[in-house]
């Protein structure tokens, strides 16, 4: 899984250097679309992974999401990719839309996803159950997000032949809410994100909120999901604590990839966070004991460097 390996590397090598006869590799990270976290906070790790790698070169790739980057984990055109936890665990066991992929393994955890459902200021939709029938984006194809809204929407009896599933991005879908386009978003990310803080700024849209029986009852066939609540203030409009559903996002490789690799990442992680939260403050949520509880097998080097400490 090595850069030096895929013939997608050599070309890296011979339009960024001329070459790779000094011997350094380039291996990417795969996040999602710029309207999200996961891109600025996998070019701040890939910074600093390049930094205190000095035989390799790391580079943050934007990609569809979660779905996608396990995809070109598989194929070898990626080394390391940022995914949602439904996403790790569909692809590990092959289940969903997901094909088995035996070798994906946990490297490290990230910080939880909060599901925003967002809707314009004037609709009087109240809940999830209300969204039959309307325009609702639910993330772009590929992505750990609509892999999320299917589970969502099915947990209120619906599914996308029940309304029209509109496939678009964070910014998208904030661009969507308010020229009118759509009536409906689902959105899963880390606050404050990006795109709902355009959208509640500029457009007013509204947050609905999840029931946490209906959370209770998606965790009896998706045990990787969780209760949680969007916090007062968290967006314009938010006025008091709001509940919503979580999912656990981490950063994934083949069980090929270099231990040393996944030892520069964990050790980053565990002492160089203040300089991630500087890029994005959900950085601080990043908890490493989380990695008791992953939700597939953790990538060798990973448990060795966990029982060390």
């Amino acid at each position: 899984m090595l850069s030096n390996k895929p013939a997608t590397s050599l070309l890296a090598c011979l339009f960024l250097l001329g070459g790779c006869g000094d011997g350094q590799q380039f291996l990417s990270l795969g996040t999602a679309g710029t309207g999200g976290i996961y891109y600025p906070l996998g070019g701040a790790l890939a910074n600093r992974m390049s930094l205190a790698d000095p035989i390799r070169q790391y580079t943050a790739e934007v990609s569809g999401g979660s779905v996608e980057n396990i995809n070109r984990l598989a194929d070898g055109q990626m080394d390391l990719g940022m995914v949602l936890a439904v996403t790790a665990y569909q692809a590990q066991f092959g289940s969903g839309d997901m094909e088995p992929v035996p070798g994906l393994r946990i490297v490290a955890p990230l910080y939880p996803n909060l599901t925003h459902v967002m809707v314009p200021r004037n609709s009087t939709d109240v809940g999830i159950g209300d969204l039959g029938g309307k325009r609702v984006s639910v993330g772009p194809p590929g992505s750990g997000t609509e892999q999320m809204a299917r589970h969502l929407l099915a947990a209120h009896g619906l599914t996308y032949d029940d309304l029209e599933p509109r496939y678009l991005s964070f910014s998208e879908s904030s661009s969507a809410l308010r020229d009118g386009a759509i009536d409906a978003a689902v959105i899963s990310v880390g606050y404050p994100a990006a795109a709902v803080l355009e959208a509640t700024t500029l457009a007013g849209v509204r947050l609905l909120p999840v029931d946490p029986e209906v959370v209770m009852s998606m965790r009896e066939e998706h045990p990787y999901y969780s209760v949680a609540e969007i916090p007062a203030g968290a967006y314009p409009g938010v006025e008091e604590t709001l509940k919503t559903v979580a999912v656990h996002n981490w950063i994934v490789a083949m069980d090929t990839l270099d231990d040393e690799v996944v030892e520069i990442l964990l050790n980053i992680l565990a002492n160089d966070r203040a300089s991630l939260e500087q890029v994005h403050a959900m950085a601080a949520q990043i908890d490493l004991a989380r990695l008791s509880s992953a939700p597939i097998a953790l990538h060798d080097a990973t448990q060795r460097w966990v029982a060390e400490r």
